[in-house]
């Protein structure tokens, strides 16, 4: 947010009258566009709850993820200022403004959406002000002149390397944790075929989750609140962080012992595992069943039991995995997690470049075949076998092993498009090969 926003939006006389609508200006930065917006009330909350209302918010920022701007709003519909304070006016998203009124003045009388727009010219009077050049070099001047005491308090520090501080904000990332100056092409995980050598493989790996299309980033990496029944919360708790002060996922991106907490614990996500409701409901949270048994935990939980027994692990997904933010923490918790495989119908791009470059294998249905059209239900065991030389966008074969002891296998693609992107995968990611190039040199 922009101080200056608030000066041209006083001098043009609007300030007073948003004020009156309870549109108040409450801070400058990330607000609803991240989950900062605060708290619903809590009669409206519990209310919410308890008769499990499906309610929305109509925003004007740049993000309408599930949950995102509150986790109690299913639906987050964008759309332009004017109409925000309309259809908050309204009070509801079932009437239709186009033909119904957004409600009664004080005369009794219907007050339509065409009553209270405003005209082009209107709008071109106020522009004038927020087009002044010189209000936003006098706003911005002041960061120089007038720093601001907190900032002045900081004090920096010196030397060749950082010293971490004790933080639940900022920790020392584990991406070159046993670090090896020497690499081996040939990578196996989990219980393979002894002496068998393949560029690459999964083997015996469990599912972590069966996903629908339009798996969002934010489904994967959510960067809005931390619930405090979830592993992220009970971390902050354990780590003497009080609620009020949990803050966000997004501001939190630094410590990456509550970003893989928070991996694929978006409050919307669904993991098709999970049988549907007796009225074909399905639960929502970052649940899955732990392998053998069905045991219904938090994903975070079961990854770090797989991890535990050296089992790794897949997640399945249908259309458009990864659309959304090009965020990198949806690439770094899947990792993170011990997932070293997505088999998807398709892919966002820049996630799936993610993905290669944190050192899981992307791979892709080919034709009509999904996980549901070959029935995979989860309590499954899959090996991906890539032959004795790993090259770009080759076909893979993944091995179903079936609960009933039968054993089916499925072609797919490995959807590592490029000459290079083989080599970061080689290396077991982008970052491991850079070290590797800058230390070689």
């Amino acid at each position: 947010g922009s101080q200056v926003v608030t000066d041209y939006l006083s001098v043009g006389g609007l300030l007073e009258d948003l004020n009156k609508l309870r549109f108040n200006v409450v801070g400058y930065g990330c607000t609803t566009c991240i989950g900062n917006s605060g708290p619903l009330p809590e009669p409206i909350s519990k209310a919410i709850e308890e008769h499990k209302l499906i309610t929305a918010a109509v925003l004007s920022g740049n993000r309408n993820f599930e949950g995102r701007v509150n986790p109690l709003t299913r639906y987050n519909y964008l759309a332009s200022p004017p109409l925000v304070v309309a259809y908050a006016i309204a009070g509801t998203m079932l009437t239709d403004l186009m033909t119904e009124p957004v409600g009664q003045g004080a005369d009794g009388e219907d007050v339509w959406l065409g009553d209270i727009w405003p005209t082009s010219d209107e709008i071109h009077q106020l522009m004038k002000y927020a087009m002044n050049g010189k209000t936003f070099q006098a706003n911005y001047g002041k960061v120089k002149t007038e720093p601001g005491e907190l900032w002045e308090k900081i004090k920096g520090v010196s030397g060749e390397t950082y010293t971490w501080p004790k933080s639940t904000y900022i920790a020392e990332p584990p991406f070159f944790k046993d670090f090896k100056l020497e690499h081996l092409p040939a990578r196996e995980q989990g219980p393979g075929e002894p002496g068998k050598k393949e560029a690459v493989s999964v083997r015996r790996a469990r599912v972590m989750a069966l996903f629908g299309d339009s798996i969002t980033t934010d489904h994967i990496s959510p960067a809005g609140s931390i619930k405090e029944q979830s592993p992220a919360g009970e971390w902050l708790k354990e780590h003497g962080v009080q609620k009020a002060d949990f803050n966000s996922y997004g501001s939190r991106r630094g410590n990456h012992d509550v970003m893989v907490r928070g991996t694929f614990a978006n409050v919307r996500i669904k993991n098709l595992m999970i049988p549907a409701g007796a009225d074909g409901s399905r639960e929502e949270g970052g649940l899955t069943l732990f392998q053998p048994g069905n045991e219904k935990i938090f994903i975070y939980d079961a990854a770090m039991k797989y991890m535990a027994a050296k089992t790794p692990t897949i997640i399945f997904a249908g259309e458009e995995y990864g659309t959304g933010s090009s965020r990198d923490w949806a690439a770094k918790g899947t990792a993170l997690l011990g997932i070293k495989a997505v088999v998807a119908r398709s892919y966002e791009r820049i996630h799936r470049a993610n993905l290669v470059g944190m050192g899981v294998l992307p791979l892709q249905f080919k034709g009509t075949d999904s996980w549901q059209t070959l029935g995979i239900t989860g309590d499954e065991t899959f090996d991906v076998l890539l032959g004795t030389e790993l090259k770009h966008q080759q076909d893979a074969t993944l091995v179903i092993h079936d609960l009933d002891g039968g054993t089916r296998n499925v072609r797919v693609t490995l959807r590592i498009d490029t000459p290079i992107e083989v080599d970061y995968y080689k290396h077991g990611g982008i970052l491991p090969f850079v070290l590797r190039q800058l230390l070689a040199a």
